[in-house]
This record gives structure tokens, C-alpha cells and sequence, in this order.
């Protein structure tokens, strides 16, 4: 007989879609497979978790970076890595961070007066102990958030421990309003450094912009320094449930109406010759992209044509390939090419 503690692990197994977090064990990682990368602000690690780093070269980040056993139920995490010892300056901040689409947060309601509780769950291992500060924020216009900082202590060094926090609903009002739609509805962020403003105290939602609180330990301020993160969940109401651990081609879908690698594309017959001017290529896209007007950056022309023009949307990608002259009807992307439609 199925007892009821089989059942209710089988019941918060399933994927209901309650994590609101896309990516939160670090399994994805379209744009460097794994590679290190030394962020400059705003840049992409794995997918969906970008940084924050007002100086460039003072942390890198890597999918299992380190390489050591990730906490039980986990294959992957992201991994942070200090390149020196720096005292971070009034106002710099440097974090790592994920936005949560409007429309996967409008239920939260934040601003009005159901707004929800959430609570947020996630694995943590630094080479540091201590008190560690995070915050979660809200507010279509940065300079006009509210932000809620909350703190986090690190007992051991080196050892995975479990984290969670609950954070109550906010029913304040942010002057640039709650975003709904396909904007930034609510941002995780998880200091690795603060000082000044973006820094602020732990346990109440107020008219700030900050990344973390006040005191909090800085990774960046030792040289080596390790912070390794996953399993990060955000969920409404007050209980931490287990990891949702969603289907591999869900998860990689989810990141992709942010992010997408097309591999190189030929049109035509290889052995094909035809006199033309230019020629159009639609391609669809493997979801539909957060935005109607996503950035396209393609690779490398076959020699011989170009791109002469570009059309975009939410949903496909039309090339106009130029061409004068007879050639060999083979004209192609022939590296990568990336539709990007982040927060």
C-alpha cells in the first residue's frame, strides 16, 4: 500500500509549475556549455542567471566550477569564483541574479493589498562562514523598486546546507508599478559584494534598489573565493516544498523563449547552380521568444553571399540572402547563430 508520505512525495514531484525560478538547478547552459566566463555586468552565465559587476574581472562563473559532488538529487550548479581581493567601493554592487517575467509573477500581486507570501529554498557552499545577504525586488523601473533584503548564514566551509526564506507579501507601492506582462515582474538577487545604497537592512520591504544588506559577508573581497549555488526554488506561501525537478525538454523550452541557439543552416541543393539576386529563408523559432522584436545575432555567410536584410518576431526569423551572379545555390549560416530576448 502507497503510504501517505510516498504519496505526497509524488505529489510535489510532479511538475505543477510551482517554481517560479526558470533553471534553478543549472542544467542548461546554451551560451558556453560549461565554459567559464568572466562576467561584465549584465552578462549570462547558465541560462536565465545573469551578473551584477560594477568593476569587470573580479569574479568568473561556471556551470559546476570546482567540480565537486553537487547535493543529493542535483547533477549541476553555478558556480562563482573570486579573481582577487577587492574592497568594493560606495554604491558598487556585485551579485548574481534572476528576473521573473510579469507574467509569471503577476500573481503575486504585489503593490495591492493580496499580495502573497513566497518562500524561497536553494543549496548553498562557499569556501566562506558567515552572514550572507540576498534580496528580492519588484518594480517596472529599476531606480523606482522596492526591494526586500534578507540574510542567510553559512556555517561550515565547503559543505552544501539547505536555505529558506519567507518573505511576505509586499502591499507597498513602487512608483514605477508592478509589471504584469512580458516585462521585469519581480528580480532574486544573491550579493557577492555591496556597499552603500545597495546594500540595505535585512527584513522589510522599503523604496530601495539593493542587492543585498548591510554587513553581509563579500566574496569578492577574498581572492579564491568560492560560492556555489543550486536547487534554487520561489514559490508562493510559507512552506518550502521539495525541488520541482521538471522534464529536461520543459526546462530547456522555458529557457528558450529567452534565449536560443539556431546551429547553421543551409538553404538550397549543395549541387545546385541557378543565377538569382536574393533569396528569403524563414525559420521558425523552437518557442515563441518573450519579446516581438528579439535581437538576432548570425554567423558566418557562405563566401559569395550576405545578409541583405532581416526580419523578426516572436515567433520566426526570415533571412534575405543576397547574391549576384551564378554560383552554387548553397548560401548558409555556417556558425551558430542566437535569437535573444532576455529581461
Amino acid at each position: 500500500m502507497t503510504t501517505a508520505a510516498e504519496l505526497a512525495s509524488y505529489a510535489s514531484s510532479f511538475p505543477s509549475f510551482r517554481n517560479k525560478i526558470i533553471n534553478g538547478d543549472m542544467r542548461i547552459d546554451q551560451r558556453n556549455a560549461g565554459g567559464s566566463v568572466t562576467p561584465i555586468n549584465g552578462q549570462y552565465s547558465v541560462d536565465r542567471w545573469s551578473a551584477v559587476a560594477a568593476q569587470a574581472s573580479k569574479f568568473s562563473v561556471q556551470q559546476n566550477a570546482g567540480s565537486v559532488t553537487p547535493p543529493s538529487g542535483f547533477t549541476n550548479y553555478l558556480g562563482v569564483t573570486s579573481l582577487s581581493a577587492y574592497t568594493v567601493l560606495s554604491n558598487e554592487a556585485f551579485s548574481i541574479r534572476q528576473y521573473v517575467e510579469g507574467f509569471n509573477a503577476s500573481d503575486l500581486g504585489y503593490g495591492t493589498t493580496a499580495a502573497k507570501t513566497i518562500t524561497l529554498s536553494f543549496w548553498i557552499r562557499s569556501s566562506l562562514t558567515g552572514t550572507f545577504g540576498a534580496a528580492i525586488a519588484w518594480g517596472s523601473a529599476i531606480a523606482n523598486e522596492r526591494s526586500y533584503p534578507f540574510i542567510y548564514e553559512i556555517s561550515s566551509a565547503n559543505t552544501w546546507e539547505f536555505k529558506t526564506v519567507t518573505i511576505p507579501g509586499d502591499t507597498g507601492t513602487a512608483a514605477s508599478g508592478f509589471n504584469t506582462t512580458t516585462g521585469r515582474g519581480i528580480a532574486l538577487r544573491f550579493g557577492l559584494g555591496e556597499n552603500g545604497s545597495t546594500a540595505g537592512t535585512a527584513g522589510s520591504w522599503a523604496n530601495q534598489n539593493v542587492d543585498s544588506v548591510t554587513g553581509a559577508t563579500s566574496v569578492v573581497g577574498t581572492s579564491g573565493a568560492t560560492w556555489y549555488i543550486t536547487g534554487v526554488q520561489l514559490e508562493v506561501g510559507t512552506v518550502a516544498t521539495p525541488f520541482e525537478h521538471r522534464p529536461y525538454g520543459v526546462e530547456l523550452a522555458l529557457c528558450q523563449r529567452y534565449y536560443e541557439v539556431i546551429p547553421r543552416i543551409y538553404i538550397g541543393s549543395e549541387n545546385s547552380t541557378v543565377n538569382f539576386t536574393n533569396i528569403r529563408h524563414t525559420m521558425t523559432y523552437a518557442t515563441q521568444k518573450r519579446t516581438t522584436s528579439p535581437s538576432v545575432t548570425y554567423g558566418t555567410i557562405t563566401a559569395g553571399f550576405s545578409v541583405s536584410s532581416l526580419l523578426t518576431n516572436s515567433s520566426h526569423l526570415v533571412f534575405e540572402i543576397g547574391h549576384s551572379g551564378t554560383g552554387d545555390f548553397r548560401p548558409g549560416i555556417t556558425t551558430d547563430t542566437t535569437i535573444l530576448a532576455e529581461l
